[in-house]
């Protein structure tokens, strides 16, 4: 996983090309597609390559943060140079849809590969791959038989024992609006407070901190995308990292809040066509995989096949679509301001 900030690379050249042995035609190898992406994996690129392999279409990839990459469509306006806009979490997904960065596409292949949960239903965006948000419990802390849903985290024995990523990561304030849709706003408000009442010291940067805090006694119990477990155990951020993981048990609530990535053609692009084509080819079965596979998370239909990923167990995702978590996103916002979500 490499470090947000800009980058700007050409995926594949037309010697690699030629080195396929595909035959390819000097009109084919001009075309291109310009993907503005807040996915910042390596392993992106070789789903990136293998569709120009197949297609001829070269892939200029431009990574940005999130929320940087929104300011910067913003700010370049009709000059932006973005075809394709590739977003995790579904509140910038949506929020992009909202100001008006994205344009409406629909075909039958997006259609019939994206179930409709998943997708923006006035054809804005559609998702790619899914993380689902799990508790991770240490049981020398914690009696893991109680813990089994979101809500058991607002339980009074877990007093002082619940840490918890800050109200800026994108994640949690999809939780905050899954629960929204699923229990109410006064059950939410509940929640949050008597959650929030069980938290001791401040509050983490990244999920890979509260795992790693969780597994060394620090707390208790956190909430965490799952692939971030994964990628410990796997051993990407080396052997210490991998022992922690081993030391925590990853709990998937039933049913599970599911977060997507996913992408969307730009309002100005200017290769339309082709952004179309790699957008088709990202949801694909194949590309989707492809996608989700090295980085832990889960392709669009089925499950990661990892090692790793087949200790948390499958999942089953609730009912809340991705259009209702954007739609929730400023009132849980607001809900966990107030209750102090710091």
């Amino acid at each position: 996983m490499k470090k947000p900030g800009l980058l700007i690379s050409s995926i594949v050249t037309s010697s690699i090309l030629m080195g396929t042995g595909l035959s390819i035609s000097a009109n084919a190898l001009a075309r291109e597609v310009r993907v503005y992406s807040g996915r910042h994996y390596n392993t992106d690129r070789q789903v990136f390559k293998k569709f120009t392999e197949l297609t001829g279409i070269k892939v200029r990839l431009f990574e940005v943060t999130g929320i940087s990459l929104i300011e910067r469509l913003k700010r370049e306006g009709k000059k932006s140079k973005a075809d394709l806009i590739l977003l995790v979490d579904a509140a910038r997904i949506s929020n992009a849809a909202k100001q008006g960065l994205l344009k409406s596409y629909r075909s039958a292949k997006l259609d019939k590969d994206v179930p409709i949960e998943y997708r923006d239903s006035n054809a804005r965006w559609y998702a790619l791959t899914r993380r689902v948000r799990v508790m991770v419990a240490n049981p020398r802390k914690v009696d893991i038989s109680k813990i089994r849903t979101y809500a058991d985290l607002a339980d009074p024995s877990l007093k002082g024992l619940v840490c918890l990523r800050k109200r800026n990561s994108p994640y949690n304030q999809s939780l905050v609006a899954n629960q929204l849709v699923l229990r109410g706003e006064r059950a939410t408000k509940n929640w949050l407070d008597d959650m929030l009442s069980n938290v001791s010291q401040p509050y983490f940067p990244g999920d890979i901190g509260i795992t790693r805090a969780v597994a060394q006694g620090k707390c208790g119990v956190g909430i965490v995308n799952h692939y971030y477990v994964a990628r410990m155990l796997a051993g990407i951020n080396g052997n210490n990292d991998r022992n922690l993981a081993s030391k925590v048990k990853v709990i998937t609530p039933n049913p599970a809040h599911v977060n997507v990535s996913a992408g969307g053609l730009a309002k100005y692009a200017s290769n339309t066509s082709e952004a179309i084509e790699l957008l088709e080819f990202l949801a694909s079965p194949k590309g989707s995989t492809g996608l989700a596979g090295p980085t832990f998370e889960h392709p669009l239909v089925d499950f990661n096949e990892s090692k790793e990923v087949k200790l948390f167990g499958k999942f089953n995702p609730d009912k809340v679509t991705i259009n209702q978590l954007g739609e929730n996103n400023a009132k849980a916002i607001k809900m966990m301001t107030k209750a102090g979500w710091q």
